[in-house]
C-alpha cells in the first residue's frame, strides 16, 4: 500500500491489543485513509509473534509504527504505556476490534484542533449482522461539560485528546476493580476537572463483533463489576453524585432485565441481570481498594 497524500504530523494513534487477529483489519482501515497519523503505537499485551510480524510488515510499507510487547495486564495499562510514547500534540485511541472510517483520522484531528483542550469522541456503529455490546449512533453534535447521572458521552474505542489534556487528567485507572470501566472513570475525572467532551457524529468507527453468547455474557458481568468498582472508589471519597448514579444504574439495569425477559430479548436480559447482580459487589471491591487510580 502506498503512503497517503498527507500525514498529520500532530497526531499519534495508540492501539492496545491482546493479539486478536482483528487488529489487521483495524490497521488496514487506518492505512486506507486519505490521512495517516504521524505514528501508530501498538501495545501488545498478548506478545504474539504474529502481531510482531504484522508490525514489521506495516512498517515496511511506509507507516511509522512503534511496537511495544508488554507484560502488563488490562486495557488501561496498555493505553498508559502507549500514551507514554506520544510526542505529538494530539493522541487518538481506538481498539483492535474496531474499523475506522476512511476519513476518521482527518475528521478527528480537525475536531481536536477546533475544540482543544477537550476530549473528542464519536459514533460507534455495529458491523453488519453483528450482535454488539454497545453502539453509539446519535447524529446530533453535543458538547458535555458536566457529569451526568446516566452516563458520560466518551467511547473509549473512538476518542482523541491533546497531550496536554492527557497529562492534566492523568493516566487511565489500572486498578483491577475498574478493569472494563476505564473510559467511564476517565471521562468522569476529566469532566470534574473542567475538560469538556465533544461528541462529533462524523467521527465514526465500526465495532467488529467477535464474541459468542458466552463471551458476551462474561463481558457483561465484567462491565457490571467494573462500573461498580468505579463507583465504589468515588463513594469512599464521599462523592454524593456517584451515590445517585449508583441508584440510577441499578434501576436502569433492572429495567433492561425485565424488558429483555418480557420481550424474549435474551441478550438485553443478560445485560441487565449482569449489571444488577454485579454492580453492588463491584462497589464493595472499589470501596475496599480505596483509590480512583
Amino acid at each position: 500500500m502506498t503512503a497517503p497524500s498527507r500525514i498529520d504530523g500532530d497526531l499519534t494513534l495508540v492501539i492496545p491489543t491482546l493479539g486478536r487477529q482483528t487488529l489487521r483489519h483495524t490497521l488496514a482501515s487506518v492505512m486506507a485513509g486519505a490521512v495517516w497519523p504521524a505514528r501508530v503505537v501498538i501495545v501488545d499485551q498478548g506478545r504474539k509473534p504474529e502481531i510482531a510480524a504484522l508490525a514489521r510488515e506495516l512498517s515496511a510499507s511506509g507507516l511509522e509504527l512503534c511496537y511495544i510487547p508488554s507484560t502488563s495486564s488490562g486495557r488501561s495499562a496498555g493505553l498508559n504505556a502507549g500514551i507514554a510514547q506520544v510526542a505529538t500534540r494530539f493522541v487518538a485511541i481506538t481498539d483492535d476490534d474496531c474499523v475506522v472510517a476512511a476519513d476518521w483520522t482527518a475528521r478527528l484531528a480537525d475536531r481536536l484542533r477546533r475544540h482543544a483542550p477537550a476530549l473528542v469522541t464519536g459514533r460507534v456503529e455495529a458491523g453488519d449482522g453483528e450482535v454488539q455490546l454497545s453502539v453509539v449512533t446519535s447524529e446530533v453534535e453535543e458538547i458535555q461539560r458536566l457529569p451526568r447521572l446516566r452516563f458520560d458521552r466518551l467511547s473509549g474505542g473512538n476518542m482523541g485528546m491533546s497531550l496536554e489534556v492527557a497529562r492534566r487528567v492523568g493516566p487511565f485507572a489500572e486498578h483491577p476493580s475498574m478493569r472494563t470501566a476505564e473510559d467511564a472513570e476517565f471521562a468522569y475525572r476529566a469532566l470534574r476537572l473542567g475538560v469538556p467532551i465533544v461528541y462529533a457524529p462524523e467521527v465514526v468507527v465500526q465495532h467488529v463483533g467477535w464474541r459468542d453468547l458466552e463471551q458476551r455474557e462474561e463481558q457483561y458481568r465484567s462491565y457490571g463489576l467494573s462500573q461498580g468498582g468505579f463507583f465504589g472508589c468515588y463513594l469512599r471519597q464521599g462523592d454524593a453524585f456517584i451515590a445517585l448514579r449508583v441508584v440510577v444504574h441499578l434501576l436502569r439495569a433492572l429495567r433492561r432485565w425485565v424488558v429483555g425477559t418480557l420481550r424474549g430479548d435474551a441478550d438485553l436480559a443478560r445485560n441487565g441481570k449482569a449489571y444488577v447482580t454485579g454492580l453492588l459487589p463491584g462497589v464493595r471491591a472499589g470501596w475496599r481498594s480505596g483509590r480512583a487510580r
